[in-house]
């Protein structure tokens, strides 16, 4: 499922996305056969969709019996100092209607609140500007995971309540990665990490202070030694650099000539034939790399110990052997290092075979 991630940039959506906050979204006037309730529709029983015209007039809210209130907007609306909000729980995720802003990463929690609020009985809104794109990311996370459907499913099945509904590409994209984790983000997969390496290529154009949450720890300052594993070492010299956790797999291309089109080369000299194997590991970052990577765009990877060349990175991307377009890319040559199998023991010593 990696491919997913690596087959759709999201600087691709970026591109392609209209501009503007809150992009062409409109007020809601459904007619389907969900229940309407004004500016809000019952997608769910207790479970409500709308735009900042839901929160605008608190005796509404309480008229309606809402006392969760989800909002995913630019700004938190001021609805909660109005008589009668007390015992109102809320949640507010700033987030603009744009494909680049990253509302993955928020969603754990927020299906988490609407989970819990429902747990406790309480009716839920979830709202953004005008109940279009945001609101709709949301509440379709919050069906792919508590009705374990996909998210064409899903956005099917909230479409054929609110046929206005719309969420950017962005989000859709983001949300396929969300199924491609199993609807739980976890940050520890090699989707997420990727993910996470495209938003700060967005964020950080000209690369400097990059995050130090971005980089893997550099194998040789602590001892990982709880956990079993492969460490993958310089040939030349024997220095620690990288472990097994920190490869980004990828689903195997068609070889070079899935990306002829890429190349000054004519495509007459890329000839196809069996699958391509991968010559190179594509890692996420590790310490050892930061002072080579911060205000550049490409450049070689070389041994932090004996300065012997490893591979090469770039931000916009590489292109595997077996054909997979990288993005962005860290790619460690496998006839450079070698790999050595980790087994734990007693105590925080680990022992090498």
């Amino acid at each position: 499922m990696v491919g997913l991630l690596l087959s759709r940039p999201l600087a691709a959506a970026m591109l392609e996305a209209q501009a503007g906050s809150h992009g062409c979204e409109r007020p809601v006037h459904s007619q389907s056969c969900a229940s309407s309730a004004g500016p809000m529709l019952e997608v769910r029983p207790g479970l409500y969709l709308g735009g900042a015209a839901a929160v605008a007039e608190p005796d509404h809210l309480r008229q309606v019996g809402i006392t969760a209130v989800l909002t995913v907007d630019s700004e938190e609306p001021d609805y909660k100092s109005g008589a009668g909000m007390e015992g109102l729980r809320s949640l507010f995720v700033s987030a603009l209607d744009k494909p680049e802003t990253d509302l993955l990463s928020h969603l754990d929690r927020c299906v988490a609140f609407i989970s819990q609020a429902r747990a406790e009985g309480r009716a839920v809104l979830v709202h953004c500007h005008a109940g279009v794109s945001r609101s709709v990311a949301i509440m379709t996370a919050f069906m792919m995971k508590t009705d374990q459907l996909t998210f064409e499913k899903a956005y099917e099945s909230l479409r054929t309540i609110k046929p206005e509904a719309k969420m950017n590409e962005g989000f859709e994209w983001q949300l396929k990665l969300y199924e491609a984790m199993g609807c739980e983000v976890d940050t520890s997969s090699a989707i997420y990490k990727q993910y996470r390496l495209q938003k700060v290529t967005e964020k950080y154009p000209e690369l400097q202070n990059l995050p130090q949450e971005l980089f893997a720890v550099d194998p040789t300052t602590i001892s990982q030694g709880l956990k079993d594993g492969i460490l993958y070492k310089c040939r030349k010299c024997r220095r620690s650099l990288f472990r097994s956790s920190s490869i980004l797999d990828h689903n195997e291309g068609s070889g070079p000539i899935a990306f002829a089109h890429k190349r000054v080369t004519p495509s007459f000299m890329l000839t196809t034939g069996s699958q391509a194997q991968c010559t190179s590991y594509f890692i996420e970052p590790v310490q050892w790399m930061e002072s080579a990577l911060l205000g550049v765009m490409d450049g070689q990877l070389l041994c932090p110990k004996c300065n012997a060349k490893l591979g090469s990175f770039n931000w916009y991307g590489e292109q595997c052997s077996c054909g997979r377009w990288i993005t962005p890319a860290f790619q460690i040559h496998k006839n450079r290092v070698d790999e050595m199998k980790m087994l734990p023991v007693l105590g925080s010593q680990t022992r090498k075979i």
